[in-house]
């Protein structure tokens, strides 16, 4: 193996295999990031079998213990801070300060969850009878399977290592293919911390035979999964022949509803922020504007001069706001959905090309795009592109904005740009996501809080902050008579 080979790990060893396979910079398709051993099933059923062996030993570690190892492993994330930030930008595609502050958040995730080893909180409530004392108590499950996406390779995978490690669970994770060293160096961090042989386990490769032999491994207890709709309801469908406990977070077609009393210029930069950043590559991306009619116009052409001052490049130059799609069928998969658009409602606003020439040549660029006058029955207001393409909706007022925004199967996040307290409450307890900002993008989300969508976007117990235990947990209830 060569010196840029990133080898498995299961039982506390780094693992070769029979082949490789490339993680290349989709900004630039001639540069290799690295080779990493293609997982076989057995790889998954050998990690599934060590994590096993591990877990009473974990389980039974004190939680403040087990937190001790998180601490570690966010100190030396910290001192790789510029390294690994490097990489993901090198990975991704997205900009270095985006992926600066995804690592950032990463390392927060997992101090933030150390630090919930020494909480745990459980019940205690008085019993009915006398001389008897109740109180239930959090139990680890066992053995979860973790299987993560590519557009937040590093934060992702930290807010389901961290909350499944600090509860006493022992880990396989299956991180994307098309950005794993990200995912990679999380579990490096946490080898270099001494967490025992077994607990965590990493295997690259193949999202189609590595899934179903996890989600086939005999120890595993739970799966939680985020990625596309059509593989998440194909791993409900397999957990729950299993009867595995499951958590999933899938697609969105998350709306900017602008109203006429809003902050224009920030109402803008947010819109411009929530759709393009990232280059549209995240599941809280604002992929529909829905603007007041009375600004309508005016509201459109502002976006499009603001988008049109964006620059698309290599997310390592300083001055970038977009970099590419992170792969050839991602950028197929936009400039479809783009063509699709032009037949819809015609030629965009701005944008709808792959960008060519120079060094552009080298990667997946495309230019991004604004379609206007998009109307409720078009696709590209109804499905999710996962790129860099707003369609913008007119609405009569904010009672015709709320249904519209609401009419589509999915519920992840939603914006609101407004100065009317009173839309900003009717707009909370109306508006059908899971995640709400006001004045804000609707990406954009802190380790602190729950994470998750309804509807169509999610399945199951919510992610990140308190709630995060209550997928990795169970209870255990007991009644004590003295």
């Amino acid at each position: 193996m060569s010196a840029n080979t990133f080898l498995n790990y299961i039982n506390g060893e780094w693992v070769g295999g029979a082949s490789t396979f490339e993680n290349r910079n989709p900004a630039n398709t001639e540069e290799v990031v690295g080779l990493f051993v293609k997982g076989s099933p057995e790889d998954i059923a050998g990690a599934a079998a060590a994590a096993q062996a591990a877990f009473p030993a974990w389980a039974a570690m004190p939680a403040p213990a087990r937190g001790n190892i998180l601490f570690k492993a966010a100190e030396i994330l910290d001192r790789k801070f510029d390294q690994i930030s490097a990489e993901m930008t090198r990975e991704e595609g997205k900009t270095l300060p985006e992926a600066k502050g995804e690592v950032r958040r990463a390392i927060n995730i997992f101090r933030y969850f150390a630090g919930e080893g020494s909480r745990q909180p459980g019940l205690l409530v008085p019993s009915e009878r006398e001389r008897v004392h109740m109180f239930a108590v959090r139990k680890p499950l066992g053995v979860v399977g973790l299987i993560t996406p590519w557009n937040f390779p590093s934060a992702i995978p930290a807010w389901k290592l961290a909350p499944a490690l600090i509860a006493g669970n022992t880990v396989v994770l299956k991180p994307a293919s098309a950005a794993p060293l990200s995912a990679w160096r999380l579990v490096e961090a946490l080898h270099e911390a001494g967490i025992p042989k077994g607990v965590v386990n990493f295997v690259a490769g193949s999202g189609g035979a590595l899934g179903q032999a996890l989600v086939d491994a005999p120890p595993l207890k739970a799966v939680s999964f985020t990625g596309s709709c059509e593989i998440g309801n194909w791993l409900h469908a397999e957990a729950s022949r299993r009867r595995l406990r499951i958590q999933l977070e899938m697609g969105g077609k998350n709306p900017t509803i602008v109203l006429a009393d809003a902050d224009f210029a920030l109402a803008v930069e947010n819109t411009v922020n929530g759709a393009f950043f990232s280059t549209g590559q995240k599941c809280t991306a604002t992929s529909r504007a829905i603007v007041e009619e009375s600004i309508y116009d005016r509201f459109v052409d502002a976006l499009v001069e603001r988008t049109r001052k964006l620059r698309v490049g290599n997310g390592m130059e300083p001055g970038v706001d977009i970099g590419p799609a992170v792969d050839q069928g991602q950028l197929e998969t936009d400039l479809r959905y783009i063509e699709i658009g032009r037949r819809e409602c015609g030629e965009p606003r701005c944008g709808g090309r792959r960008l060519t020439g120079g060094a552009y040549d080298k990667g997946y660029f495309v230019e991004p795009t604004i379609f206007a006058d998009v109307t409720e029955e078009m696709t590209i207001a109804n499905e999710e592109i996962f790129g860099p393409v707003l369609a913008v909706m007119r609405a009569k007022d904010f009672a015709d904005a709320l249904r519209i925004a609401n009419r589509v199967p999915f519920g992840l996040s939603a914006s609101i740009q407004t100065t009317n307290v009173s839309r900003v409450f009717e707009y909370v307890y109306g508006m059908e996501a899971g995640l709400l900002t006001v004045n804000l993008p609707s990406a954009g989300v802190e380790y602190q809080l729950p994470f998750g969508g309804s509807k169509d976007s999610s399945f199951g117990p919510k992610e990140q902050g308190p709630a995060a235990l209550e997928f990795f947990t169970d209870y255990k209830t007991v009644y004590l008579k003295y």
